[in-house]
């Protein structure tokens, strides 16, 4: 990092809400919290434990949900403890550092995974009996793989823009985690190049992404019409009605905040709650409470290896 910054501490303002409010929503988002760990471990449990989920959709799923599990963390402790108490919204330079590099790594991956999770539903749906040939074990681990890397070098691009920049004013980031645009505010220099590196970055990872999924499911409401049964229509659709839901709710906030111009402290903060709270938590009950299969792992889990109508 450059040795131009003087700045060793940022204090992260965290939610924009009247302090009275204070426990009520230290409450609500550690309840949140804990659900959406619990949620994302159950799932990566349930998926191991049951041999009739080691297929390719399973597998992008529990890496999915480990990396949910992730993002949450990375901001979520932070801003409990900005509720907390006054002094919980330090954060040391090199730890901003570190979670916006996490946190732009595990969202770039996530990206990245709904895009090859959208690309597996169209082989499914579309070639049904050359899906197994086409997305094979080694082909999906790495697309996985893929995602991972791609997210790596993403987030390392933007990190290292950033705080090479030099900090040695104001140290007040009106947010409350480590995001680029409250960060660029404090620079003591000319940002504007910073800016529209990273808007393009971004812009071309969240756009092309969100494009890529679209096509897809272009594609698959095309196949699926073609279905000739109803029921076999209505199958289909709610295969992968889950996955749009979830898309939405995570790409929807992040166009929203990262491809306008300008940016609003106030506004910002509470419609990333969308995406760094709530959506982590929606992927665990969406994909357990509209999904047979993983109801049937789960109820094994319960009842042992042979469910209550099968005694």
């Amino acid at each position: 990092m450059s040795n131009m910054s003087k700045v060793t501490t940022f204090f992260l303002s965290g939610i924009p809400h009247p302090p009275v409010l204070d426990t009520m929503l230290f409450g609500i988002f550690l309840v949140i919290y804990i659900l959406t760990v619990l949620g994302n471990l159950l799932i990566l449990m349930v998926i191991r434990m049951d041999s009739h989920l080691h297929t390719p959709m399973y597998y992008l799923l529990s890496n999915l949900s480990f990396i949910d599990m992730w993002f949450s963390t990375v901001t979520v402790p932070k801003m409990l403890m900005t509720l907390a108490s006054p002094g919980g919204g330090a954060i040391s330079f090199h730890s901003c550092v570190a979670q916006y590099y996490s946190f732009h790594f595990l969202g770039s991956t996530e990206c990245f995974l709904y895009t090859v999770m959208s690309y597996d539903r169209y082989l499914a749906i579309s070639y049904p009996l050359r899906y197994s040939s086409m997305m094979g074990g080694k082909v999906c681990a790495l697309l996985a793989a893929g995602t991972w890397l791609t997210g790596s070098l993403t987030s390392t691009v933007q990190t290292t823009l950033i705080f090479n920049l030099p900090y040695c004013g104001p140290n007040q980031i009106q947010h409350y985690f480590c995001d680029g645009p409250p960060i660029l505010k404090l620079a003591c220099a000319d940002t504007s190049a910073y800016e529209m590196v990273i808007f393009v970055n971004i812009g071309v990872v969240a756009s092309g992404c969100f494009f890529l999924i679209s096509l897809s499911y272009v594609s698959i409401v095309c196949s699926i019409l073609r279905i000739r049964t109803s029921e076999g229509r209505h199958r289909a659709f709610q295969t992968c009605a889950s996955h749009c839901i979830v898309v939405l709710c995570f790409f929807g906030p992040g166009l929203f905040i990262y491809l306008r111009p300008g940016s609003r402290d106030a506004v910002d903060g509470i419609v990333a709650v969308f995406y760094t709270v709530l959506t982590p938590l929606l992927n665990p009950v969406v994909y357990t409470l509209r999904n047979k299969e993983v109801k049937k792992a789960l109820l094994k889990i319960k009842y042992g290896s042979v469910l209550p109508q099968d005694k």
